[in-house]
């Protein structure tokens, strides 16, 4: 079983990384980008075809190490 987990910083929390690919998208022409935030993705395979179990260990996965859910909200796609 294939998963995709999204990773990205919650609204109001300030992303450099996205302020500085905003900018140089617009150095190198690129007009019209209101803004840029950046974020994670991770792809996941995982053996069984129990949707159920998969989705709780992505969900554990998630809130131990894939993403600081502090400032960061996580999604999760099967493929």
């Amino acid at each position: 079983m294939k998963a995709r987990v999204t990773v990205t910083l919650k609204n109001g929390v300030l992303d450099p990384q996205g302020k500085a690919i905003e900018g140089a998208l617009g150095t190198l022409g690129f007009a019209g980008v209101g803004s840029v935030r950046q974020g994670k993705v991770f792809d996941v395979e995982l053996n069984g075809t129990d949707q159920a179990k998969a989705e709780a260990d992505l969900k554990a996965m998630c809130e131990k190490l894939l993403a600081n859910t502090v400032i960061e909200n996580y999604s999760v796609d099967f493929a």
